[in-house]
């Protein structure tokens, strides 16, 4: 897989029945490894050690309802509370960013209803305070720091 714009770590990988796969320390098994995947993982590992987020507090590919229809998100962040927090949607690094990646992200807070939205390939970051009814989204430098709510 390709370096991404995130902090190198030592990524766990065995191969079994001809495919690869990549540990995931939150779910604690090996998943498939795909490009999204590779993003996934890279991205976790920077919110966890680099900008320390609590890792008891983030639910990966869960499930949610979006008119009758079943998504899972990326990365759904937690805060002392519960309450979801940050929604992190992943693509693949040979992805270029684009409006349907945020449309994505957006339609699945509507449901979620997470305090800051965040999309990411690995080489370009975004992340914002979750646009309201009539309001732009907030754009940030950086991930935000955990809150401690």
């Amino acid at each position: 897989m390709a370096p991404l714009n995130l902090p190198s770590f030592d990524v766990k990988v065995k191969k079994s029945s001809g495919k690869v796969f990549i540990f995931d320390s939150i779910r604690k098994k090996y998943i498939v490894l795909t490009p999204e995947e590779w993003v996934r993982q890279h991205v976790i590992n920077y919110l966890i050690h680099h900008r320390f987020y609590p890792k008891s507090l983030f639910r990966i590919e869960g499930s949610l309802t979006y008119n009758t229809l079943q998504k899972r998100s990326d990365i759904l962040v937690y805060n002392r509370k519960g309450k979801p927090w940050m929604l992190v949607e992943c693509k693949s690094a040979a992805l270029k960013l684009s409006q349907r990646a945020f449309n994505q992200a957006a339609i699945y807070n509507m449901t979620i209803g997470a305090k800051y939205v965040a999309v990411s390939n690995g080489m370009v970051h975004y992340c914002c305070l979750a646009p309201r009814h009539g309001v732009d989204p907030e754009f940030l430098e950086e991930f935000p720091e955990f809150e401690e709510v």
